[in-house]
């Protein structure tokens, strides 16, 4: 099982602020008025080494005439069903509501872990109240305050055991992982199918067609690897189908599996905020990734079709514009196995290991060339670098006053590398730190 956390709760009880919190971010809108979210929203969160995504849903109301809140209630339970964990949110200064105890039987009807999490609890009198919430027989509660992060360490102390137990199983394979994601009816099975030469996976033209992850063995052609084809939508017992929901979530999966992601996307609609949504996910997730913009058959073409929509692609998904981009038609099998050689160009990229004394050589020569700007009169010295043993690329760069390196110079040093030792199609982590 893969580790994803959804939070779910009633309207306004502190849920956007807590996935906020989590995740270290100001991602999720917070704002002192029930149903601001109303989109699902992703980020990723670590605790003790461990990592984990999350997912902030809109607030459950059951038996409203609003389409939103309708559509929100839906996504809820397509989160309840999905994840690994639930938080359930709750209110400590309203108390037990006719809405915390409709959650609460929908809760019931899982075996998935649920914690309890009383929100707004930032004195003694507050913690004494919230001892009403187990009228709700969820058990344990676990008093925080998600504004100040009372509370917060020792609820994920709790959460991440959750997952060291009952985490994803290694995969003992040394075999290269390839998920093939993307929106749903972009063509996923279709690549799949055309590269296999078997029809493998049904295809139609209606979204959400594959409704489980496939894992497929390739050996053609000199290529030796995994395929996941991770259109996966399952369908569950009394929860409506929200396909662009499902897509994310069960691509959350595939990509925490993977080592490299062929993020696909319907080049007759572009990039769009579903899309952005699964390539952020790849990008926290520091997996690899190339860009298919497949139906390229379907769009209409003059001399700088291609160059025009490979900038505007880039400029979507800046700042991580190192990225291949290919062009394809499942139809036509055209470029099909460009997208095979490129996937594992970016494997090899992800998973090269950089001497120590040849980074350190081409360290000096760039900060010899262009040293770190002067701040308040102090200059910065670094004295060398290192890869990190970490499964993604991260270097570690040494030197005597790390405070002072700003933004610019730490995207100006990751350019350089990227030109030097091809990182393409892989996200890097650079670091600085005293000597």
């Amino acid at each position: 099982m893969s580790n994803i956390v959804a939070i779910v709760g009633r309207p306004n009880v502190g849920k956007s602020t807590l996935f906020n919190r989590l995740t270290k971010s100001k991602t999720a809108i917070v704002e002192e008025v029930s149903g601001v979210t109303r989109d699902r929203i992703y980020g990723l969160s670590e605790w003790n080494g461990i990592e984990f995504s999350v997912i902030d849903t809109g607030g459950y109301v059951h038996g409203s005439d609003d389409i939103f809140e309708e559509e929100i209630r839906k996504q809820v339970e397509i989160a309840i069903e999905e994840a690994s964990v639930i938080l359930f949110v709750v209110d400590v200064t309203t108390g037990v509501t006719d809405l915390d105890e409709e959650v609460t039987h929908l809760l019931r009807r899982t075996d998935k872990p649920v914690y309890l999490v009383a929100n707004k609890v930032d004195n003694t009198n507050r913690q004494l109240d919230s001892a009403e919430f187990y009228s709700l027989g969820l058990g344990e509660i676990h008093n925080i305050s998600a504004v100040n992060g009372s509370g917060t360490g020792e609820l994920l102390d709790t959460l991440v055991e959750e997952f060291s137990s009952d985490g994803a199983p290694e995969d003992e394979s040394d075999l290269p992982k390839i998920a093939v994601v993307g929106k749903p009816n972009v063509g996923k099975s279709s690549f799949i199918n055309a590269i296999t030469g078997e029809e493998r996976n049904i295809v139609t033209p209606i979204s959400g067609t594959t409704r489980d992850s496939i894992d497929t063995r390739y050996q053609l052609f000199g290529f030796d690897f995994k395929l996941i084809d991770t259109a996966g939508i399952r369908k569950k017992s009394k929860v409506h189908e929200d396909l662009e929901f499902y897509s994310v979530i069960r691509s959350i999966r595939s990509i925490e599996y993977s080592d490299v992601c062929v993020f696909m996307i319907d080049a007759t609609e572009g990039i769009q905020k579903q899309d952005l949504n699964i390539f952020y996910v790849i990008e926290k997730n520091r997996k690899g990734v190339v860009v298919v913009v497949n139906k390229w058959d379907l769009v209409e073409k003059e001399t700088q079709t291609m160059k025009e929509y490979e900038d505007k692609i880039r400029n979507q998904l800046a700042p991580f514009r190192d990225v291949p981009i290919i062009f394809t038609s499942t139809i036509s099998k055209q470029r099909l196995h460009k997208v095979l050689e490129k996937t594992m160009e970016v494997y090899h990229n992800r998973t090269q290991k950089i001497p120590t004394r040849k980074l350190n050589d081409f360290v000096l020569e760039i900060v010899k060339k262009n040293p770190p700007p002067s701040v308040k009169g102090k200059y910065v010295k670094i004295k060398y670098a290192t890869m990190l043993p970490t499964h993604a690329p991260a270097i570690a760069f040494f030197c005597n006053l790390p405070q002072y390196i700003k933004d610019p110079y730490k995207r100006y040093v990751e350019n350089r590398l990227r030109e030097e030792f091809n990182f393409e199609g892989v996200p890097i982590r650079i670091f600085f730190r005293k000597k």
